[in-house]
């Protein structure tokens, strides 16, 4: 009896010590996260000018010498760090030619496709390691004909000249760069007939429209630049699909590749607003519609065809390169098998200061940060994990390639995937995510001053322009968030500071060009870190995972009322898909209700309840949901694309709309409108409504 008190007695002592001498609460350490004595933006644009010196796309030596810095830069901080390499097809220029035919006596034009330097550019003793202006997994060959100016190269505006009575067929087609991703402007111009593709950045996107300066005077586009990029139409090394490329791997044939139809078989290239002028002045014809015409200052856009002939050539080679992922691992105190992975890629198609090392800067500001919390005895409850990725560029290559290799051991334990890709282009907050990470980023906005007026937050700005703070969907395939959320369905954010910008994927995206107009201070830098961080120590450190699936099944709500009116009168029925979303809002409350009721049982009772079971129990559930979303067949003719609910859209991988498997469905139906097709759409209904089923019964958590 005496022992038995004594021993009440102790432990009532230690449980009181505990209370008042333990370690400070986490809370205290996120505060501290977003404090001024933590964050650095010197530091930040200290690494941002060591990451840009050089340009440095993937497969370079100065990319590996980047992977270097920033793995040293992670080692100096006490991070666990490693590169991951890969063997990756990647693609080069050889040499490339653009000859425009006129009509006499004006006489030929011999493009020499090549981005000027500046006077007092500080990179022109480099600008000779900036590869010639090309698309990367373009096809070799020589394209001549007349031209036709196509728009933007829609699937839409092909019908408008359809309408206008311009035959594409054997033609070259001028586009603009804007509203849709350049390789499918390849492949819409192919499917039209068009047997090679010239992209201009239009002075009226880039330009500036009619101001008479540009960088470095202005932000705008100077009419020598040249907006390069990919035009592969899928995620991860073209010669391995689904698997990782290992160095002594399996690999599909270039014939294999191209019948896959993931990248092109026509030419193409892309060339500057100057380039693009001189074309269009050759261009006779219809007059363009209105809403198809350049700036002030432009000439007027005719159709064609011609009668200026163009003669495009273009050769590559493709080589098996080494990439190198950086990983950094701040390992958990408690639950060391669950991962908040936070990832930003290092390859540029040039300096790449805004695209993409103002995020690596604010990566590893991010880490710095989180360095300074372990020095003050912070220690995570899940492990954190630090990815630099390479080879973003050329088709999220780094990213997929790491996720195929460790695809089960990442389905099983990563709480989520925070990227960011941009983190400043400019002013103005910008997010998307999944919907269950809504809360969360709005809740993280609301702890971090806006950096342009610090009278008030982040979230106040935000709601400002928006009336509502809108968050985005991460259907579109343009960062490496891609093979997290539509390959293996693990929920994710992606984050930034300005929308586009000016002088995207050109040489003059460069230090300078970040220094003048994109964040004299870094501040905006400053602020990406502090949300960014935020959301990920609330991942990693709360008890119970922040996630709201009431949000999710809302917004599903929506966009299953979004398809009623495109099928109307189709013999389609939507009840299976919104019978299936009424049972996700039912286990999303009753999950929610589940978490309150351990929550109010913390505090003293949690002295002598062992309730670590349950919660470990709930945040499966809450982890694991996303993935029901996923199918293991993938979407029609799509099948790394796993996830049913979010995905690129067919035409426009930059875009998105969500069930893509539905929208492709209704769109082939409309086109051939038969019984069979219309048939197609229903069973997509159905696939859908049986994902997010499975997902309500994981939420559930309890067999049938």
């Amino acid at each position: 009896m005496f022992k038995a008190t004594v021993s009440s007695f102790i432990a009532l002592a230690t449980s009181i010590s505990f209370l008042f001498f333990s370690t400070p609460q986490k809370s205290f350490y996120h505060s501290l996260f977003t404090s001024d004595s933590l964050s650095d933006n010197a530091s930040i644009s200290n690494h941002l000018y060591m990451l840009t010196r050089r340009p440095h796309v993937a497969g370079t030596e100065a990319n590996a010498e980047a992977a270097d810095y920033v793995l040293s830069t992670l080692t100096s901080y006490n991070i666990r760090s490693h590169i991951a390499s890969y063997y990756t097809a990647l693609t080069y220029p050889v040499s490339r030619s653009l000859i425009l035919t006129r009509l006499p006596p004006d006489p030929p034009i011999e493009f020499n496709l090549h981005q000027e330097i500046y006077d007092g550019d500080p990179y022109a003793d480099v600008a000779n390691e900036i590869l010639p202006t090309f698309h990367a997994y373009a096809k070799s060959g020589t394209a001549s004909g007349p031209v036709v100016y196509v728009n933007y190269g829609r699937v839409e505006d092909y019908i408008t000249l359809k309408e206008m009575g311009v035959n594409i067929s054997g033609n070259v087609v001028l586009a603009r760069y804007g509203k849709i991703y350049r390789g499918d402007i390849v492949e819409n111009a192919n499917a039209a007939g068009a047997i090679g593709v010239l992209i201009f950045t239009d002075r009226k996107d880039y330009g500036g429209g009619g101001d008479a300066e540009w960088f470095p005077n202005k932000k705008w586009m100077p009419p020598s630049g040249v907006q390069v990029g990919s035009v592969y139409k899928d995620a991860g090394d073209p010669t391995t699909p689904g698997w990782p490329s290992t160095e002594e791997c399996e690999r599909v044939s270039n014939d294999e590749i191209e019948k896959g139809g993931h990248v092109p078989l026509i030419p193409s290239l892309p060339i500057s607003w100057a380039d693009g002028y001189a074309i269009i002045r050759s261009v006779g014809g219809q007059v363009a519609n209105d809403n198809w015409q350049g700036g002030k200052d432009a000439p007027v856009y005719r159709v064609g065809p011609g009668p200026g002939i163009v003669n495009l050539s273009y050769t590559g080679k493709q080589v098996i390169s080494t990439i190198q992922n950086v990983v950094g691992i701040i390992e958990g105190a408690e639950e060391p098998d669950r991962y908040v992975v936070l990832g930003n890629h290092r390859d540029a198609w040039t300096f790449g200061a805004v695209d993409p090392n103002s995020g690596t800067a604010t990566l590893l500001e991010v880490a710095e940060r989180l360095w300074k919390l372990q020095k003050k005895g912070w220690k995570p409850r899940r492990t954190i994990v630090l990815c630099n990725w390479d080879a973003e560029e050329y088709g999220l290559i780094g990213s997929t390639e790491w996720v195929e290799e460790n695809r089960q051991i990442l389905a099983s334990r990563v709480v989520a995937y925070l990227n960011v890709d941009i983190a400043v282009a400019g002013p103005g907050f910008e997010a998307s995510a999944t919907p269950q990470l809504d809360e969360l980023l709005v809740q993280a906005t609301k702890q971090v001053l806006d950096p342009d007026n610090t009278t008030q937050t982040v979230y106040d700005s935000w709601v400002d322009s928006a009336n509502n703070p809108e968050i985005g969907r991460l259907g579109g395939g343009g960062s490496d968030y891609a093979a997290f959320v539509q390959h293996i369905g693990i929920p994710a954010a992606d984050i930034s500071f300005g929308g586009g910008y000016p002088v995207y994927h050109s040489m003059y995206d460069d230090f300078v060009w970040m220094k003048k107009f994109g964040d004299p201070l870094f501040h905006r830098h400053v602020a990406v870190a502090s949300i960014w961080g935020t959301v990920a120590l609330q991942l990693a450190d709360h008890e119970i995972l922040p996630f709201n699936y009431v949000s999710y099944a809302d917004e599903l709500q929506k966009s299953a009322e979004d398809l009623k009116g495109g099928l109307l009168n189709k013999g389609i029925t939507l009840t299976p898909l919104l019978k299936s979303i009424n049972e996700l809002k039912e286990a999303a409350i009753k999950i929610g209700d589940e978490r309150k009721a351990l929550e109010r049982s913390k505090g003293w009772a949690s002295m002598w309840k062992n309730d670590r079971q349950k919660v470990r129990e709930l945040n499966d559930r809450l982890m694991m949901a996303e993935r029901a979303f996923t199918d293991r067949e993938g979407l029609a003719g799509r099948s790394w694309y796993k996830h049913l609910i979010y995905a690129p859209a067919k035409h426009n991988d930059y875009g998105s709309k969500p069930f893509p498997g539905i929208d492709d469905a209704i769109e082939n139906a409309k086109s051939i409108d038969t019984a069979d097709s219309w048939h197609s759409v229903q069973h997509e209904i159905w696939r859908v409504s049986r994902a997010i089923t499975q997902a309500s019964l994981f939420l559930k958590g309890e067999l049938t």
